[in-house]
Formats: structure tokens, C-alpha cells, sequence
């Protein structure tokens, strides 16, 4: 199917972004899967999804941070199929940096990965996104407009992720559509959290529970194919986390 539509997703490897993946490939989309550093699992989600439809995935490697390459993603993405329908910025950096412990370099990497290759990504994708009459969606923080203790930079680089997605949905409304999601406690963080860490957290969410990632997959096939009319707005997905 030649016209098939086509989605990137940056950050696709793993955890959440292998699920938005997997379920927009599963409802028709061709798969830009993009990755920094973990290119094995990019690799072998990109051949589980051809297995099931050939030559409907494909994987490139770019560090957001990096402006030379965020151009020369967007390029790729362009001669891969000839046409993009939906910007998914879901790659993320996500760690403590607590007030007097801070870096230039933890300032370099959480503001590049989370603010500065989304902005300059999308910017370069805007022509083609607009040719389609695409969309655009930023996966966010609930932590973006409240601040998580010892993770200053994190919040600040979501804080400005959330005001690309209104800035350009303003600016850019009347072409594409922008919208962000903002998860709470989808996946137990990658670091160790003891059975009281983790208790104290459920503690804290009125639904008792962590998400799911097919939770954000699916508000994200919402957006793109269910919702023509919403634009600059973002929508938690936290079992009511951002209310405690």
C-alpha cells in the first residue's frame, strides 16, 4: 500500500515508545522508529513489526542533543516512504539533578533531550507535516507545571516541552495539529525502588496503580486519528497523580 500513513517516534525502542510502535503499526501506520543508544532493541522491534507487514519499519539513529543530526534525521525521514502524518517526541532523559549537584553537561543532555531536539525536529518536519495536514504530539510530564523534588532540569525541560506544544499549536493550528500527553506513573522508574518506595507511590494515586504503557499508546491513536478538533491541548494520563 503505497499511501500507507507514516509515523516517527523519537525515543521508540523501549518502554513507552515501543508501545506507541506497536499500536499504530497495528492500526495501519508505517513506523519510523527512532533510537539513540539502544540499537539492538530498535532493530528487533523493527523486525518483529516487518514480520508482520514487510517493509513497514525501519530504525535511525540520531542524538537529539546534536543539531547536525536532528537535520539529518528529518532528511531520512523524509526519503524513507516520501511523506510523514505524525511526529510523535517521546524521547526522553530522565534523571536526579538536585540544586548545588547540577551540571552544564545534566543541563546539556535533559534540556537536548527533552526540549531542544523536539523544537529543532519538528521545526525541520514542519513543510512535510503541513503537506499532510499531520500532527504533532509531545509526550510530556504531569511534573511539567509541578515540581518534582531533586529534579530541577527534568522539570524545566518539560515545562518548556509543554509550551512548544501550545506555542506551535497557536502558531501552526490552521495546517497541523498539536497536542501533548502527560503521563504520571506509567513504568517503575529504570533505577531501584524498594517494596516501601514503591507502596508510598501507589499510596499517592487515587486509581491504587501504575499505568501502562499501552495507556499512552492509546490516547495517542485518540489524538492522531479520533480528534480533529483538539489542538493545544494536553492531556494526563496519571490516575489522577497530578490531583494529590
Amino acid at each position: 500500500m503505497p499511501n500507507r500513513k507514516v509515523v516517527l517516534i523519537t525515543g521508540a525502542a523501549q518502554r513507552i515508545g515501543e508501545q506507541l510502535a506497536r499500536m499504530l503499526h497495528a492500526h495501519d501506520y508505517n513506523v519510523l522508529i527512532h533510537y539513540h543508544h539502544s540499537a539492538t532493541a530498535a532493530e528487533q522491534l523493527a523486525n518483529v513489526l516487518n514480520t508482520t507487514r514487510p517493509n513497514s519499519a525501519k530504525t535511525i539513529q540520531a542524538d537529539l542533543t546534536n543539531s547536525a543530526e536532528v537535520i539529518s534525521l528529518a532528511m531520512q525521514v523524509e526519503q524513507c516512504w516520501g511523506r510523514l502524518d505524525a511526529l510523535i517526541n517521546n524521547a526522553s532523559s530522565y534523571y536526579a539533578t538536585p540544586w548545588g549537584a547540577a551540571t552544564e553537561h545534566d543541563w546539556d543532555v535533559l534540556i537536548g533531550s527533552n526540549l531542544k531536539g523536539a523544537f529543532f525536529l519538528t521545526q525541520a518536519l514542519l513543510p512535510a507535516l503541513k503537506k499532510q495536514r499531520g500532527c504533532v504530539i509531545n509526550i510530556i510530564d504531569i511534573f511539567a507545571d509541578r515540581p518534582l523534588r531533586d529534579h530541577p532540569l527534568y522539570c524545566i525541560a518539560k515545562a518548556g516541552l509543554a509550551m512548544l506544544t501550545k506555542s506551535l499549536a497557536l502558531d501552526c493550528g490552521n495546517a497541523i495539529r498539536v497536542n501533548g500527553i502527560a503521563p504520571g506513573a506509567i513504568l517503575w522508574p529504570a533505577t531501584t525502588l524498594s517494596d516501601a518506595e514503591k507502596q508510598h507511590m501507589l499510596n499517592r494515586i487515587p486509581r491504587g496503580e501504575i499505568g501502562n504503557p499501552d495507556e499512552i499508546a492509546r490516547t495517542a491513536l485518540f489524538l492522531i486519528e479520533h480528534a480533529p478538533y483538539i489542538n493545544g491541548q494536553i492531556i494526563a494520563v496519571d490516575g489522577g497523580l497530578s490531583l494529590t
